[in-house]
């Protein structure tokens, strides 16, 4: 029986994803694997016996994803599992933007026992908040991910001029985007040139804390409406509630709320919304438990953070599965302590990412303990499994 942790509740429809020889519960001991969502693994005491986390979601700051593949436990994420789900909220965030919804139903229930009054009242306070249409407006996307290329469709289909700028933009990411996108090189162009502004990349905090900042706020056109559902820290917060107090930035709509942000005119706080649907928790939960059964049944990587993707269609009698630095000569010496066995090797896959790699080996015949142990051995390997 192999056991996965649960460290947050997750969908039941992983119920039907694990067969019979799986136990997913909530206090599992010596887990192979853990699913959670939200639970911080900072400090976190994980069990020897655990190869492999999946988070049912995209963001991974709750996990320490650098000391997790040093000591060989790869770490996988959902990306596009929750896309429609935030896709809807943002455009939801683009209407809020525009036209002062919230605050007119806020006013609207002051009127409340006025009776027949009420009618004549809303007519002669409604012109407070009036705002302007979205049709044929520009919008900016920073990020060309899964759910920026959903929020681009969708814009496009309200009538949107829609520009989007990622200086990691993949080749299968560009292929899916509609060629009404208005792909630039320059995130310059995004700030001079749209009304709305949409970030969709993922925090670093190293590289991206504080993204947009009173520096590039001053690029923007004058009114412009910011949207962020990616993470609260890629804004400065003291830096926009200065630009909507001044009137540069029209609306600020962010679906993580601080302090500093709540009740401050002109800043719309939802409390963390974007993948909060039945459908976006499902979706993610099925696709974070497969992703931990494909690599502990076959040692294929798909939607690893902090390992390559590396997957093989299972070919032979056993396989090594060998997570290893990025190093020069280490796939010889891993071949050459093989074949010192005369065991046939009938398939062979390795990549790399960044200081870390994986191999996956196929063999002809059972590996020996002691050629799984001095592969182990070898300076550089990090982890080393054998399945059957």
């Amino acid at each position: 029986m192999k056991n996965i942790l649960t460290l947050n509740s997750i969908s039941p429809v992983i119920n039907d994803v694990f067969d019979s020889t799986y136990n997913v519960a909530s206090d599992v001991e010596k887990p192979i694997g853990i699913m959670l969502r939200s639970f911080k693994m900072q400090g976190y005491n994980l069990a020897p016996e655990t190869i492999a986390i999946a988070r049912a979601g995209a963001g991974v700051n709750n996990i320490p994803v650098d000391e997790y593949a040093k000591g060989g436990v790869v770490v996988f994420n959902t990306p596009g599992a929750n896309a429609n789900a935030v896709k809807e909220l943002v455009i939801t965030a683009l209407l809020l933007g525009s036209r002062k919804i919230v605050d007119a139903i806020e006013w609207a229930k002051t009127l409340k026992g006025q009776g027949d009054e009420v009618g004549k009242l809303v007519e002669k306070g409604k012109s407070k908040f009036v705002g302007p249409e979205i049709d044929g407006k520009t919008i900016g996307i920073i990020g060309l991910g899964a759910i920026g290329a959903k929020v681009a469709d969708a814009a496009l289909s309200l009538g949107m001029k829609v520009y989007g700028y990622d200086p990691f933009l993949s080749v299968n990411a560009a292929l899916k985007l509609s060629r009404h996108v208005v792909v630039v090189k320059d995130i310059d162009e995004i700030y001079k040139n749209c009304d709305y502004i949409t970030i969709h990349i993922p925090y670093i905090a190293a590289q991206n804390k504080d993204f947009i900042n009173a520096g590039n706020i001053r690029k923007m056109k004058d009114n412009v409406v910011i949207i962020n559902c990616a993470r609260g820290e890629l804004v400065n917060n003291t830096d926009i509630i200065k630009a909507t107090e001044s009137g540069k930035v029209a609306r600020y709509i962010v679906d993580f709320p601080s302090d500093e942000l709540l009740d401050v005119e002109n800043v719309i706080c939802l409390p963390h919304l974007g993948a909060s649907t039945p459908e976006a928790e499902d979706n993610c939960a099925v696709m974070a438990a497969r992703e931990l059964i494909d690599y502990i049944e076959n040692g294929n990587i798909v939607n690893s953070v902090n390992y390559p993707s590396c997957s093989m269609p299972r070919s032979a009698t056993a396989r090594l599965v060998i997570l290893h630095k990025n190093v020069n000569n280490i796939l010889a010496q891993i071949t050459g302590k093989v074949g010192a066995e005369g065991i046939n090797i009938a398939n062979m896959t390795n990549q790399s990412k960044g200081d870390y790699a994986v191999t996956l080996l196929d063999t002809d015949a059972e590996i020996p303990q002691e050629t799984v142990d001095h592969i182990a051995a070898l300076n550089d390997i990090i982890k080393v499994r054998v399945i059957k």
